[in-house]
């Protein structure tokens, strides 16, 4: 079936799991992270589904995700040239269906026989060109109002993923198959006596569909989602090019997966194998996997050194940071400057465990970086203390920290890179490399980066409380409202 008005991908890029801490933290999940490669996950997927391909050509996306990483998401896109398209915020994680859903409504508003990708944004799928074929072999199906998923073939009995069961074995050209059920993670003797039968695919979690046949769906299958979630988008807002749902509405929407539903129930499901690569990062065992490991089995990843090690990832996630091994077998070392993560392979699923002791235990380490990432730039703590804290300060060319004041602080900066310009109460000026500037308690200040260059300022708070929540805006051109992050 030849299709000329294209797919509109939905990224689904809110989540944020703890199987890869400490490098995925709630504070800056994983799809965001340069977990394999040079760029993130998120980049990579819609780079992936973009611009006009051989086999399809895709609109510029839809993305879902939260509010704190809407200007990440922004910022990641512009960087590799990609049309952010609408993104949506959602007021609250509630699993896919409800997102799904909302994107779906959406589109289906706007044309009801528009094409919907929908795609996690943290998978690992190199072979794009094989990826584009497989999305482009389900719009037959798409046409005849059929909801296709997509399901890996299995090259061993994994029982961390979830399995589709085919109506019979796929063929080998690969073109879609009626779907008889779901099947959650099984057990191990289960797994291989599914893989053995050739009629299960993993399921990858990516589905293809028209917007009002996933907007029928929800309606027949799981009317309770509809209201909701039809209500948050009746009454979203738009905020700075941003779509955000409505919160009274939304939060009464189920937190349930698509696959739980709807996917389970439907009678009109079709499954197209993808016969390239494919992972979900779902553990650091997986990243392991992903990695150009030597011949013993050992992958590194930055300042790493090894001393006869094998089967092992040993990972620094900071240049001057080094992580040494020495005599490890079936290792995972992962060093962060304010975490470090060791355990053995076949236990990387248990890390979720641990992130749960700490966060009951209210270690900051649990959910927070060091670096908290903002639409201006970033920065990061360098010393804490109780009434003192230093920080680097990163803001982007043309950026500017919100018209602002402190009620418990006061505030000391030196620029070491660039020049920033500093307004502090009736005052303004340029302050260069090698000069710094006072901000006493109480005054209103802002700073901005006239130039073309990343500018790089320390900051030294003192005071009684430094909590990121004692600001107070008066003016934001991101129009964040009050609270640390708005």
């Amino acid at each position: 079936m030849e299709n000329t008005s294209g797919v509109m991908p939905v990224l689904l890029a809110g989540g944020f799991g703890t199987r890869l801490w400490p490098l995925s933290r709630k504070s800056h999940p994983k799809q965001f992270a340069k977990v394999i490669g040079g760029s993130s996950l998120f980049q990579q997927a819609a780079l992936r589904l973009s611009g006009d391909r051989a086999t399809l050509a895709y609109h510029a996306p839809i993305v879902v995700t939260g509010s704190d990483f809407r200007f990440v998401v922004t910022e990641q896109l512009s960087e590799i040239g990609v049309d952010p398209g609408t993104i949506v915020i959602e007021p609250e994680a509630k699993n896919t269906a409800a997102p799904i859903l909302a994107a779906a409504l959406h589109l289906a508003a706007k044309d009801a026989d528009s094409i919907m990708l929908v795609a996690p944004a943290d998978h690992v799928i190199p072979d794009a060109e094989t990826f584009r074929a497989t999305v482009a072999r389900g719009l037959e199906a798409v046409a005849a109002g059929r909801i296709v998923t997509f399901g890996i073939p299995p090259d061993r009995p994994e029982r961390g993923f979830g399995y589709l069961e085919l109506a019979e074995p796929p063929g080998a050209d690969l073109r879609p198959v009626a779907l008889s059920r779901f099947v959650e993670k099984p057990s191990g003797e289960l797994a291989i006596e599914m893989v053995s039968s050739g009629r299960y695919l993993w399921n990858a979690g990516i589905f293809l569909a028209r917007a009002a046949d996933i907007v029928s769906a929800f309606e027949t299958l799981a009317p309770e989602i509809v209201a909701p979630v039809r209500a948050a988008l009746d009454r979203a807002t738009v905020d700075l090019g941003f779509l955000r749902l409505d919160p009274a509405s939304f939060a009464a929407a189920p937190s349930i997966s698509i696959d739980y539903a709807v996917m389970e129930k439907a009678p009109n499901l079709s499954v197209v194998p993808f016969g390239g690569h494919w992972s979900d990062l779902g553990s650091w065992d997986a990243v392991w996997k992903e990695q150009q490991a030597d011949a013993s089995g050992l992958a590194l990843s930055g300042a790493a050194e090894a001393i006869d090690c094998s089967n092992s990832l040993l990972r620094s996630e900071s240049a001057g940071q080094v992580i040494v091994g020495i005599g490890l077998d079936n290792i995972i070392a992962v060093a962060m400057p304010d975490a470090v993560l060791v355990a053995t392979k076949d236990r990387a699923q248990d890390v979720k465990i641990a992130v749960e002791r700490l966060k009951a235990k209210g270690v900051r380490q649990s959910e927070n970086l060091l670096r908290d990432y903002r639409p201006w730039g970033w920065y990061e703590t360098l010393a804490l203390g109780t009434r003192f804290q230093v920080k680097r300060i990163v803001v982007h060319p043309g950026a500017a920290l919100s018209l602002q004041s402190h009620h418990h602080r006061s505030e000391h900066w030196i620029v070491v890179e660039g020049t920033a310009r500093v307004r502090v109460d009736d005052t303004s000026r340029l302050v260069s490399e090698n000069q710094s500037i006072y901000v006493p308690l109480g005054a209103v200040h802002r700073m901005e980066n006239p130039g073309k260059v990343p500018m790089v300022l320390i900051e030294v708070q003192t005071g009684s409380y430094l909590g990121e929540d004692d600001i107070i805006r008066y003016e934001d051109v991101y129009s964040r409202g009050q609270g640390a992050k708005g």
